[in-house]
């Protein structure tokens, strides 16, 4: 028993040392090139993204990208038509330079559609009366600064929002109490503006549970506990649920330190 509990004490040690090494390696600026992995021609306006460090940079016209990272950290590369990629960073990387990436275009087999969601004359003023109204109204809680999106899309946002205004705190720890450290990398993408400019171009949610290492399920399941609407969540775009989600947290935490 005793041997046991030496050993436990010793891998966890050895844990805790290796946690705190990675978290202290040194951060350089690394340099590398994008290329099509077909062609080999250099691709220009590739987003990259540090998971780790929570930055972004694209790239330019000969491919070529900077950004501060360390050995171990994951960077995430996407471009449109182009199937998104993830490398870890290595000591050679740093070392040698001249580092190419290649990326592979996605194969897509395509068929001719035609779409009419709505008959439209091409004259404003009549096309706007045939369009749908989206009737999501808002309810506010006093003192919370957050509305919760309701209407005919979401019919249970009021009894949503008695239940938060009788016990708001229980309601989100479910949410956000297991995912604590993703969620305090929602400030840090918020305030790089490649990583936003990248996020709103996109609809698919790949980057964001990539950066926040959640499943697209958790997005769904944490923005509709939040009171936003199916026609939300499945028709906005990645900076929008971004900023939901982010809005959702700060009130969170407002109501647990409460």
């Amino acid at each position: 028993m005793k041997n046991f509990l030496w050993v436990t004490l010793f891998l966890l040690g050895g844990s805790i040392l290796a946690q705190d090494a990675e978290e202290n390696l040194p951060v350089e600026n690394l340099k590398a090139n994008v290329v099509n992995a077909q062609s080999d021609m250099p691709l220009e306006s590739v987003h990259v993204i540090n998971l780790n460090k929570v930055i972004g940079t694209i790239t330019d016209a000969e491919g070529e990208f900077n950004i501060n990272a360390s050995v171990n950290d994951t960077l995430y590369f996407t471009f449109l038509g182009f199937k998104p990629q993830k490398i870890r960073v290595t000591n050679d990387m740093f070392k040698f330079g001249g580092t190419k990436i290649a990326l592979t275009e996605l194969a897509y087999a395509l068929e001719e559609v035609v779409v009419r969601p709505y008959e439209l004359t091409g004259y404003l003023e009549i096309d706007v009366k045939n369009l749908p109204v989206n009737s999501a109204y808002q309810y506010s809680i006093s003192g919370l600064n957050k509305s919760y999106e309701a209407g005919n899309k979401n019919p249970g946002a009021v009894t949503k929002v008695l239940g938060a205004i009788m016990n708001p705190a229980d309601l989100l720890r479910n949410l956000f109490g297991k995912k604590p450290q993703q969620m305090r990398k929602l400030r840090q993408m918020k305030e790089d503006d490649n990583i936003r400019d990248l996020l709103a171009s996109k609809f698919d949610r790949e980057t964001l549970t990539q950066l926040l290492q959640l499943t697209k399920m958790d997005i769904e399941d944490i923005l509709s506990n939040c009171n936003y609407s199916t026609s939300f969540i499945q028709t906005a775009n990645d900076l929008q649920i971004l900023d939901a989600i982010s809005g959702c947290y700060e009130e969170y935490k407002v109501l647990n330190r409460r």
